[in-house]
């Protein structure tokens, strides 16, 4: 649910699949707090330089300007959903997501 899509102005809500060996570039959203819920796997959230594990079930916040990363060093998918909240807009969510790949995220890499 993109910024603007069903009629939200506020909030936006993402999938995120995460495949075992990949990992995020670190990013921010300058204005927008980020929640994540972890819906399965588990990986490591790196945040102004600490890192912690998560697991199924975890909720993590992030807060606005915050550089942050998710890893998926498990054996299965990490898949996680995300909130941003004032909403942004899919291009500035996964414009810069990829940072390694084991395989599989090719096609979401920046040129």
């Amino acid at each position: 649910m993109d910024a603007g899509e069903l009629g939200s102005r506020n909030l936006s809500v993402s999938w995120l699949v995460v495949p075992p060996g990949a990992s995020e570039r670190l990013r921010s959203h300058e204005e927008a707090e980020l929640a994540y819920i972890v819906a399965q796997g588990s990986g490591t959230l790196s945040a102004t330089g600490d890192s912690q594990l998560l697991h199924v079930g975890d909720m993590v916040l992030i807060p606005p300007a915050t550089d942050h990363a998710v890893a998926n060093d498990g054996e299965e998918e990490l898949a996680l959903v995300s909130v941003q909240s004032p909403g942004v807009s899919a291009e500035e969510l996964f414009s810069r997501r990829l940072a390694t790949q084991t395989s599989g995220w090719d096609e979401y890499e920046d040129e």
